[in-house]
């Protein structure tokens, strides 16, 4: 065994990939490089930049190998490959930009000597050039050049020529290489984990996924053949990703953790295959089950995928036999609940291992509830736990599955609220009051309360077209308003009534949601005192952006709940770089919250965030998601209101990041 360090031009490494001599071990994960990284990819070689070395494997024997994220025909290599251990997001990038992918336009500005995605900015901008149609063999500098200056570059017609030639060059730029030869597939699986792990964070869920790989040839196509036939059943959630984690699930009898790879790498291979065995017997009783009773024909509403692997434990491990009906309603009601409570928000793997343990004792549907304790509690949605909710909240979730359950359709077009099976459709909603219709009187929340959303496709929202409810609800049948939950009094129909009317309708919710919860309760609560479903039912944190990162903008949060009350803020950019350290990197930080330094963590999968009273939890995604729906509603930062800042004394409430205002 030994390691031999060469080096190799970015456009012979191109020509390796397309004549198949580059290919990828199926321990490696998927290409996840989004536009912009690819852009400043491109930048940085431009400007000559280190851009990093590669480290490859050479061996006799074939693995079982992944598809590289580039497109193009299928062909034999003419002499064995090399496989490509690091450096994955990089080298099918440059591919990708070389190739000219649909998914990697990436132009240059020649004037400005930047690169970035082609937008419908740069389409109109000629002096903006793809970079492909440079890096083209066939490209003409004569005829770029003269193409540059009709669109009216103001520069000399040989600085652009050197800025083209320049571009062209990329081909030439050198990869530092290091091969490894004679290293068994184990022992290249281990120091995969270790270069990666030291380099962009993978998450234990990587790590489980490369060990499994080398334990179980062939794995990787066994996962995909599944995720296939549930993009089918419109479940394309159900992915590989998701049934690695199930997988690993039933054979560790837990969530994952740093010990999950050593923990797998012990497992035999007939505990992998019956594994194997109960995770897709599980998804084929669950999904059918939720189908039928909740008319969830597709993944994507569901807010946590997580949450239905314990089901799949047991369910799975029930064998072939029928399920009984209160064990059917009991995994129904644990689901809606589990999901009120945004069960898996912090501590995923944590509570994902509580929750398989409980699906395997005896009585698993007491035993879950348990976890959820809520076992001596009929557990009831109140209308205070649905005030100031956003879509963002798990009840936005329950409003759909009520609406379905209840027959309702698209207003004037009777379509299902819920699309098809094909994935490229998604789940639309619209705004009851329309915001052009609501004057300055109602801030944000207000206007995106979860009691003025209705389930409607676009061609809906373009009949009601900004108009008043008072304008357009004569359109429609009284039994249309009743399907989606609309109180019918006309004085609710105005602005001047609006607060009433997220009042009534929000009424109309919570009593639809009790019934649902109430139609799937096991028999053992129904003597049970009742009590609040979600636990931070009357609580609230509200978030409002003013400004940007580029003119020193802040977030100001204001939290509240029964008997407290808090206001502070933070700087949004110090906000954005520490959750993008804890998702590229895994790397934890400080930020400064209401004059004090509080930590930025990351917990198995969660982000943690001290605000005031709450500790504020949510994956990375989640919460780049919440600032960019702030964004949207962002006002300037001289309307930032002068706040008395306080930091925080006292215990902190965990509070998900999904349910912020």
């Amino acid at each position: 065994m030994h390691v031999e360090r060469i080096d190799r031009s970015i456009g012979e490494l191109i020509d390796q990939i397309s004549s198949a001599e580059i290919m990828l071990p199926e321990i490696q994960r998927e290409y996840v490089w989004k536009p912009t990284q690819v852009a400043k990819l491109m930048d940085s070689i431009y400007r000559g930049y280190p851009f990093g070395s590669l480290l490859f494997w050479q061996t006799d024997e074939v693995p079982e190998t992944r598809d590289m994220s580039v497109g193009g025909p299928e062909v034999k290599p003419l002499r064995p490959p090399l496989f490509l251990l690091d450096g994955q997001q990089r080298l099918t990038s440059l591919h990708r930009v070389f190739k000219n992918h649909p998914d990697a336009q990436v132009v240059f500005h020649v004037e400005n000597q930047r690169f970035q995605n082609q937008s419908a900015a740069t389409q109109r901008d000629p002096k903006w050039i793809k970079v492909a149609d440079v890096l083209d063999p066939k490209a003409s500098m004569i005829r770029l050049t003269k193409q540059l200056l009709e669109a009216g570059s103001t520069l000399e017609e040989y600085e652009i020529e050197e800025r083209l030639s320049q571009i062209k060059r990329l081909r030439d730029r050198r990869f530092i290489m290091e091969v490894l030869k004679g290293f068994p597939y184990d022992e290249v699986a281990e120091i995969f984990v270790r270069v990666n792990s030291g380099g962009r964070r993978l998450g234990t869920l990587d790590l489980a996924m490369a060990t499994l790989s080398t334990r179980w040839t062939g794995v990787l196509a066994k996962l995909q053949q599944e995720a296939d036939h549930w993009v089918q059943r419109g479940y394309g959630a159900i992915d590989v990703n998701f049934l690695s984690r199930a997988l690993a699930g039933v054979v560790l009898g837990r969530g994952l953790s740093v010990w999950s790879p050593s923990r797998l790498k012990q497992t035999k291979d007939t505990e992998l295959e019956r594994g194997w065995e109960v995770v897709k017997l599980g998804l084929r009783r669950l999904i059918p089950l939720l189908e039928a009773n909740l008319k969830l024909t597709r993944s994507d509403p569901l807010p946590s995928m997580i949450v239905l692997i314990p089901l799949v434990v047991l369910l799975g491990e029930q064998g072939e036999e029928p399920i009984d009906k209160p064990t059917a309603d009991g995994v129904v009601y644990w689901l809606l609940l589990a999901t009120i409570q945004t069960r898996y928000s912090t501590s995923t793997d944590t509570k994902l291992s509580q929750d398989i343990r409980a699906a395997r004792q005896p009585d698993p549907i007491r035993a879950l509830l348990e976890s959820l304790n809520i076992d001596n509690t009929r557990a009831e949605v109140t209308e205070r736990a649905l005030r100031g909710r956003t879509k963002e909240s798990p009840y936005f979730f329950l409003s759909l599955l009520v609406a379905l359950a209840n027959g309702a359709r698209d207003w004037w077009y009777r379509t299902d609220i819920l699309p098809g099976h094909n994935e490229a459709q998604k789940l639309e909603y619209q705004h009851i009051h329309p915001p052009a219709t609501l004057d300055d009187r109602f801030d944000k929340g207000t206007i995106n309360d979860l009691a003025n959303l209705v389930f409607a496709s676009a061609k809906a929202n373009k009949r009601i077209n900004g108009k008043s409810p008072a304008e357009y609800f004569p359109t429609l049948d009284e039994q249309e308003l009743k399907d989606h939950y609309v109180p019918l009094d006309e004085a609710l129909r105005s602005p001047d009534g609006y607060l009433a009317f997220l009042a009534a309708r929000r009424q109309l919710l919570v009593e639809a949601m009790n019934e649902l919860l109430d139609r799937f309760r096991p028999a053992f609560l129904d003597k049970e005192p009742t009590g609040p479903a979600d636990p931070n039912a009357g609580r609230s944190l509200d978030l409002a952006l003013y400004g940007s990162r580029s003119d020193g903008g802040r977030m100001v949060f204001t939290a509240g709940g029964e008997g407290f009350s808090w206001v502070g803020s933070a700087s949004i950019a110090e906000l954005e770089a520490a959750v993008e350290s804890a998702r590229i990197a895994g790397i934890d930080s400080d930020v400064v919250i209401a004059g004090e330094s509080v930590p930025v963590e990351m917990i198995e999968d969660s982000l943690n965030v001290p605000i005031g009273p709450f500790l504020v939890t949510g994956t990375p995604e989640e919460w780049r998601a919440v600032f960019d729906r702030e964004r949207v509603s962002a006002r300037p930062l001289s309307a930032a209101p002068s706040l008395n800042l306080t930091p925080w004394v006292g215990d902190r409430i965990k509070f998900p990041i999904t349910s912020t205002d």
